[in-house]
């Protein structure tokens, strides 16, 4: 449909159908079923509203899409056809490994393939609009929803931004990929106490300089979404903050698609206490920017009303509908409503085999070894007791994974049973979960007393007649993601206690910890000889810890966020400021930045990751040492394999600027390589810094390089100390 058809369509739309198209109903309202990602029974709406609706979230299915959208148009006065929305965050049926741990691979490319894969499973189903990705900087791990965002840093977070988007969205009128939604917009990440859906506190250097750069770098791939965040920023909530939604996003950001309200965020206003009513909320909603109300009454209830009584002006219901008409259009809905709807191609499509061999392959690169005192890969001769409620525990694949299809989940005992060796014995050990304690959704789970021992004192027999033994432990699915955050950053105690009994009969302990956050691992470290990392790895989760444990492939995964040595420190990230009285990070001194208890250096450091070789780097050489605006300076290092086993090592570039007008982090990530390395093979490994990478918001919120030294830093983590230094004229 062209742009003049499409302006007419809206010109010969009544209010009530304009308002329609703004309205996205949950799944329940049309189906008494689905999907439900937040509150629910909040939703009023008549039988006419319902009939003009136009999106609806948390169905999936191709046969139901079919129906529904068939039904739905019929009710629609001009047949336009509704948009279907689902929070596809890591997978659809094939489930990569969250988020978090995609960042750990360090390489856009795996992630751009793993979300083209999702994005081809879910059209076929049917669907239109993925919530994904989520690109909140995260800082602190109490926060539940880490799982959902690549990391702590600004760059790679940009990065991934930009692998996501085109793995999603590519070429829109494709059959085989759905329009990308950015969220949380913004400043999400960073709530009061790491509690869900609180009150932000950002400076407006630190949002800008810091947070809103992956929300940016998504923009410009041509994400076609974006999602207000239910959090304050500046004291004012996003779906109703024009200076967020106006000036930044469309003005400075240059945004030009859909925004729509997380749900029910619009009408929630009222209870941040800036709207009287739903009312009000509403037209705060609007003059804002919010294109789409998620399932909450305000824009259904008052918006009309509020247009005819010269509240609102309809020239801003125009704007937001056209723009949803659209997207429609782009997604060729109204030549083809049922666009990708293809039972028959879903049933093929759906966990093939080779979306599962990449699923494996994934997880293997998203695995962080973060200590091994010599005890991996283990040999597959040895004698190998395999304990933990992780170890047949077949829900591996994160708070967001939609479906829960458990019985297509590999688990670590059918991943090790696949490799066909003998010498192998399983054991649960303990429950998952402490006696009592709650997850979400309304599920407790009250473990057996006897149970328990019966399950213990097998464990412990099975480890004391075993060479080896590998504790699989974690977090239950549900103790992460949205309305997951947690006071503690341990795992239950149930599972401390059998890691404690287990290695008073068997030193040689390999720990795998499953996981949608960074814990507090330092007495788990500490009683294991080896600790990896799987994070929630999904589908093929079993197979690749197997994969890498037995050394048929190698870890190579990176921290995207930083492991904390004690709740205490957190929040806690690699790019901090520099202070007035920096200290030493591995070492206490008095009336100098840090504790008096405690050292400030975190257990293990945003970049960081083990392999089973080691990495050898020269000095950091420079082809020059000043530089001048529109020059390039390349920076080099010789990256050597040391060992005798290939490996894969990723070279990170920070850069320092140790005086400006104001105060700079201790480095920030510039770039990186993914660098394959056979067994005593050097390598040389260059990047190109250019001036706009030396940018800042300066003491004027100018975003500028200021001249002056600084430092080039080139290792396998952020905590390197391998630098050069140039001068910017």
């Amino acid at each position: 449909m062209t742009q003049e058809k499409l302006k007419e369509l809206l010109q010969d739309m009544s209010l009530e159908e304009k308002v329609g198209q703004m309205i996205q109903l949950p799944a329940d309202v049309l189906t008494g079923n689905g999907l439900v990602t937040g509150p629910t029974g909040t939703t009023q709406l008549t039988e006419d509203q319902i009939g003009m609706a136009g999106s609806v979230l948390g169905i999936k299915g191709a046969e139901r899409l079919y129906e529904l959208q068939k039904r739905q148009m019929e009710k629609q006065p001009h047949r336009i056809p509704m948009l279907f929305m689902l929070d596809v965050i890591n997978g659809f049926e094939t489930i990569f490994p969250i988020p978090l741990a995609l960042g750990c691979t360090f390489s856009p490319e795996l992630v751009k393939e793993t979300c083209a894969i999702a994005a081809a499973e879910a059209a076929a189903c049917g669907l239109h609009v993925t919530f994904s990705p989520m690109l909140d900087l995260v800082r602190d791990a109490r926060w539940g929803r880490v799982m959902e965002s690549p990391g702590e840093d600004p760059y790679l977070n940009s990065r991934m931004a930009e692998a996501m988007v085109e793995g999603y969205q590519g070429d829109l009128r494709r059959k085989d990929k759905v329009a990308a939604c950015l969220k949380h917009f913004a400043g999400y990440g960073y709530p009061e106490g790491g509690r869900d859906y609180d009150n932000v506190e950002l400076s407006e250097r630190t949002f800008m300089e810091d947070y809103l750069p992956a929300y940016e770098a998504a923009v410009k791939k041509g994400c076609r979404l974006v999602m207000t965040s239910f959090n304050t920023l500046n004291r004012i909530p996003s779906s109703g903050n024009k200076w967020l939604l106006r000036k930044i996003l469309r003005d400075k950001m240059g945004f030009q698609g859909v925004v729509i309200s997380d749900y029910s965020a619009i009408e929630e206003m009222v209870f941040h206490g800036v709207a009287a009513d739903a009312r009000e909320a509403a037209k705060l909603g609007i003059e804002a920017g919010v294109d789409i109300d998620m399932v909450s009454n305000a824009y259904a209830g008052h918006l009309a009303e509020l247009v005819r009584s010269g509240e609102v002006s309809e020239q801003l219901v125009d704007e937001a509908v056209l723009r949803i008409l659209q997207l429609k259009n782009d997604l060729g809905l109204f030549e083809e409503p049922f666009r990708a709807v293809d039972s028959a191609l879903a049933e093929k499509l759906l966990l093939r085999e080779d979306f599962r061999q990449k699923a494996r392959e994934t997880a293997a690169a998203s695995f962080v070894l973060l200590k091994n005192e010599g005890i991996l890969p283990l040999k597959k001769t040895e004698t190998i007791a395999w304990i933990g409620p992780f170890v047949e525990n077949p829900e591996l694949y994160g708070a967001w994974s939609f479906p829960e299809k458990p019985e297509e989940t590999v688990t670590v005992r059918q991943g090790v049973e696949g490799k066909g060796l003998s010498h192998m014995t399983f054991a649960q050990g303990c429950y998952l979960m402490d006696p009592g304690c709650p997850t979400k959704y309304g599920r407790v789970i009250n473990p057996c007393d006897e149970q328990a021992d019966l399950w213990l004192r097998e464990a412990l027999e099975m480890a004391a007649a075993s060479s080896r033994v590998v504790l699989c432990l974690g977090e239950h699915r549900d103790m992460s993601g949205e309305a997951g955050s947690r006071v503690s950053l341990g795992i239950p105690e149930g599972q401390m206690e059998l890691l404690r009994k287990v290695r008073q009969v068997n030193p040689n302990i390999v720990t795998v910890l499953f996981c949608g956050r960074p814990l507090a691992v330092k007495e788990i470290a500490g009683l294991s000889r080896a600790l990896l990392v799987a994070w929630m790895p999904g589908t093929e989760g079993g197979n690749a810890v197997a994969d890498v444990l037995f050394g048929d492939r190698v870890p190579q995964g990176k921290l995207s966020m930083t492991f904390p040595r004690t709740l205490g420190q957190v929040p806690v990230y690699y790019n901090h400021l520099m202070t007035g009285r920096p200290n030493s990070p591995r070492e206490i001194h008095l009336f100098k930045n840090g504790y008096m208890d405690e050292v400030t250096a975190p257990l293990y450091p945003f970049g960081y990751g083990l392999s089973y070789t080691e990495f050898s780097y020269s000095e950091v050489s420079l082809d020059r040492r000043e530089m001048k605006a529109g020059e390039t300076i390349t920076a080099s290092v010789t990256v050597t394999n040391t060992g005798d086993t290939d490996g894969v090592e990723t070279v990170q570039l920070y850069i320092r600027d140790p005086a400006a007008s104001v105060a700079r982090p201790v480095r920030t990530l510039k770039g990186f390589r993914k660098v394959p390395l056979a067994a005593g093979e050097s390598r040389k490994v260059s990047f190109s810094i250019e001036e706009p990478m030396l940018t800042f918001y300066d003491i004027d919120m100018n975003n500028t390089s200021e001249p002056g030294k600084f430092q080039v830093l080139i290792g396998g983590s952020s905590d390197t100390e391998n630098g050069a230094e140039f001068v910017l004229v």
